[in-house]
This record gives C-alpha cells, sequence and structure tokens, in this order.
C-alpha cells in the first residue's frame, strides 16, 4: 500500500525554464563560454547541473572551469534565478488533497536542498511536506538514487510502501534502484522517447491525475 510520495521540485511542480536557463548562460559567459541565444539548453532542467555545465564546456565533470560556471550560475541564481520560475496547474489542489488523505509528502530533488525550500516557501507548498530533501551545495546527493536512498535511511520508510513522481529518467531510474515504483509527468522536460526507455509504472499528462493511480 502506498503511504509516502516522494516528488521531484523541477519540470514536476514548477516551471523552473527561464531560471535555470538564464542562470546557467550567465555561468557559461563568467568563464568566457557564451552560448548563442537560440540554442536549446532546456535538457540541463533536471539531471546534476555541474555536469550539464561540464558537457556545454566540453570538459569533464571535475574540470575546474566546471567548478567555476556552477558558481556564476549560483550568484545569480540564489538573488533572481529562483524566483524565475512558475507552478505547474492543480500543483497546491492536488497536494493539499493528498495531504487531507493522509499520504506523507517529501520532496526528493537534485537540486540543493537550500535553494529548494526557499521555492517551497515562496510558493506556499512547504505546508504540504513532511520533509524537503535536496543535494548539499559540495555536490553530495545530485545523484537521484543516492538521495532517495538516503530520504528512505532518514525517515525509515519502506520502499513498497512509497511511490516516486518526476519529469526525467533520473527519478524514474533512481527510485528503481530503490525498488520503489515511479509515476511520470509528461508535461515536464523529460522527452516522450526518454519516459519510454525508462518504463515508469505510468505517465501522467497533469499533476491531478496522479489520484488515478494511487
Amino acid at each position: 500500500m502506498i503511504e509516502n510520495l516522494l516528488i521531484d521540485l523541477d519540470g514536476t511542480l514548477t516551471d523552473p525554464k527561464i531560471g535555470i536557463t538564464t542562470c546557467a548562460r550567465y555561468g557559461l559567459e563568467k568563464v568566457g563560454h557564451s552560448i548563442p541565444v537560440d540554442q536549446n539548453i532546456d535538457w540541463i532542467i533536471g539531471p546534476p547541473l555541474k555536469a550539464s555545465l561540464a558537457q556545454l564546456l566540453g570538459v569533464s565533470v571535475n574540470d575546474p572551469l566546471a567548478e567555476q560556471a556552477l558558481t556564476g550560475y549560483r550568484e545569480r541564481f540564489a538573488v533572481t534565478g529562483l524566483f524565475e520560475n512558475e507552478l505547474f496547474d492543480d500543483v497546491p489542489d492536488t497536494l493539499a488533497a493528498l495531504k487531507q488523505k493522509g499520504y506523507r509528502l517529501f520532496l526528493a530533488t537534485a537540486k540543493p536542498e537550500v535553494y529548494a525550500k526557499r521555492i517551497l516557501e515562496h510558493f506556499n507548498l512547504i505546508q504540504y511536506f513532511d520533509a524537503a530533501y535536496g543535494s548539499e551545495l559540495t555536490g553530495e546527493r545530485t545523484n537521484k538514487a543516492d538521495l532517495i536512498a538516503y530520504i528512505l535511511q532518514q525517515e525509515q520508510l519502506k520502499p513498497d510502501h512509497c511511490l516516486m513522481v518526476g519529469d526525467r529518467e533520473h527519478d524514474i531510474l533512481g527510485a528503481r534502484a530503490n525498488g520503489i515504483e515511479t509515476i511520470a509527468v509528461e508535461y515536464g522536460y523529460g522527452s516522450i522517447q526518454e519516459l519510454e526507455e525508462a518504463a515508469p509504472r505510468a505517465r501522467i499528462q497533469q499533476f491531478s491525475e496522479l489520484f488515478n493511480h494511487l
């Protein structure tokens, strides 16, 4: 029986496109690597950011340039980019209804926890969550499987009593690595091909459709 819902943030609860992509361009410019205005970088939304910046720079994730670009990204994100963000339809009402029905809700995002909590507070969503979990600024727990394992351990949750909801393959594969079933949202940033290959238990077009699978 599902009692606990682990829920992703970017691309699942909120659309962070403007903030993330603008800050990524800013961070890349800080290290002398401007990218064309018309270059689509939406694919960086969801996965660990430092690895995505390294890919855009054409360097390894351990290259100092990737860390410098990430520092530049955070310089803007912590002040402005954080709030260049919009809620998806039905999110507050659905979270409130889930809470009312007795589900325990846990945020599970690769975004640094310090930023994730501020975003939940900004949109007045923090009230619905038992706890909000994210990565550390050091990069620890940016891997979704590691993050989910940490949540299970910290909260003493049984995998077969949990369900993960997210928009990218990282959410699905990370949950599966911990024995947790998944539901993918199709309105986020994972392509249809990506989601088909990751093979979640179900896919939904609106967050409120979650109720059809609980």
